[in-house]
Formats: structure tokens, sequence, C-alpha cells
């Protein structure tokens, strides 16, 4: 059983909802990713969405992309953020991690050789972006023969259809985006969300996550209670950029894990009331 199947059966059997932060790995510099992860753990997080730094992210709204360009500005690559996942690995064995990215860093190592990285590290899954099922055939046979989950997007527009063909592909759990448009859009309606659960729910038996919008422990605890997990970034990513600004990154370090932490603890508490 992989290590995300057994948080969702685990949270299932009592009776919670998985809470899952995303940070951008090196941002705003390498020296806080490891010890973020960890606080992240500590404050409530079940599953840890690590972003895979990348020039051009297209799917990201303004504060992520801005994310990403911190933490090249240190040079992180793939690599970079596969030795972060297997540091943490060596203090913590059971959080399930994801990568989430884009498929161009993924296609200059191999696809092999990534999935054989990824694994040795301690990855648990793959969010790959920009690739839809239809042309993955010779890359999610060797993600899943390396155990690691192929996770996809569906969206307000995807059509019943088009989920049978992408939930055949999935693993892991599916990741629902709850508005139209980029990462960071506000207009959140957990309703329309809650409707659109039950369409999903009729072509799959994976777990359902649910991000874009999320912003407080209000709408954390909204989603949560009709969807399996509870996925927040750019809520979290808007706190490194406040705090970026510092020759200490030390300091500036330290209050980012701080408050990220505290937004995290509030929207655990909030699920599980």
């Amino acid at each position: 059983m992989s290590r995300i199947q057994a948080c969702f059966e685990q949270l299932k059997t009592n009776k919670k909802k998985a809470l899952i932060p995303y940070v951008a790995a090196g941002d705003p510099n390498p020296d806080i990713t490891l010890d973020l992860m960890h606080a992240m753990v500590d404050a409530g997080a079940d599953i840890i969405e690590l972003g895979v730094p990348f020039s051009d992210p297209m799917a990201d709204g303004p504060v992520i992309q801005k994310a990403s360009e911190r933490a090249l500005v240190y040079g992180t690559s793939l690599t970079d953020v596969l030795a972060i996942v297997k540091q943490f690995r060596q203090t913590n064995s059971t959080t399930p991690v994801v990568l989430m990215g884009y498929l161009n860093p993924i296609e200059i190592m191999g696809y092999k050789v990534f999935a054989q990285a990824a694994q040795q590290s301690g990855v648990d899954g793959v969010l790959t972006v920009d690739i839809p099922p239809e042309e993955a055939s010779d890359y999610i046979p060797i993600l899943t023969s390396h155990e690691l989950d192929p996770i996809f997007l569906l969206s307000p527009t995807t059509t019943k259809e088009r989920m049978k063909i992408i939930c055949q592909y999935a693993s892991g759990f599916i990741y629902y985006v709850s508005v139209k448009g980029v990462t960071g859009t506000s207009a959140l309606n957990t309703e329309e969300v809650a409707q659109r659960l039950k369409i999903i729910q009729e072509v799959t038996d994976l777990p359902i996550g649910v991000g874009f919008g999320i912003k407080n422990a209000e709408t954390a605890a909204a989603v949560g209670r009709v969807a399996d997990a509870v996925v927040v970034g750019s809520a979290l990513v808007n706190l490194v950029e406040k705090n970026a600004h510092t020759s200490n990154n030390e300091a500036s370090n330290q209050k980012i894990i701080k408050e990220i932490s505290q937004v995290l603890v509030s929207m655990r508490s909030a699920m599980d009331a």
C-alpha cells in the first residue's frame, strides 16, 4: 500500500479530511524548505505538495510564478528538490510527498532516471500539470513501475466523459481545481464544488482533493465538509513573499515558518471541528 493510500485510509478511519499545503521548493531560499516541511507536518499537514521551480509556470498565477522566480535565483533544480525530499525522509517516513510541476525538467532528466531518483528519494506522487493522460502513454507506466502515483487535475469545465478517461490513468488522489483560471483565484463557491464532486465520485473511487481559492480556516472547513482533502497554496506562498524581503535569511525563514504554521493550525482545527 502506498503512503498516499495509507494516509487517506487512516484519515477515513479517524473521520478526518486531509490537509495538503503547497510550497515551492527553494522559496525564498534553499535553507528553508526542509525545516518548513517538518513544521507543516507538526502544524497538521497530512500530505505535502512540493512545487518544482520552473521558468514558465503557465498554469500558475502571479503569486506562485514569483515563488518559482525566487527559487530559481538560487538555481533550485529538480535534482535539488529530490535531495530535499531524501533529507526529509531521514526523519519522516510516513508523510506522503507529492511533487507538482511541469514536464520540461522531467524530460530533460529523462523519465526513467527521474522516476528511479524520485522513488529512491521518497517521493510518493507526481502532478505534472502540462501533460494530459492521452499524451503520457510512455510516462505513466514508468511512474507506476517505480511506485509513484500519477495525479491529475480536473476542472469545472471537465466533461463527465473526460473525467472517466483521466480517472482511469490516475492514482493516489484526484485534484479538483475548484475555480476557473490560474492559481490564486479568489472566487470559490462551495455549493458548486459539492455538486461537481458528486459527478466525479460517480466515475472514480479515488479520494478527491480540492484546491484553488482556499484562503483561510473558514474556506478550508467549508471545502473539507464536501471533499476528501483541502489543498492550500497561494495563501501560504503569499506569506513567504511578505516576509522574503530581508538580508537576514535566518530571521526571515523563522518568521515564514511561524506564520505558515499558524495558518495550518487554524485550518486543521477548523476542519476537524
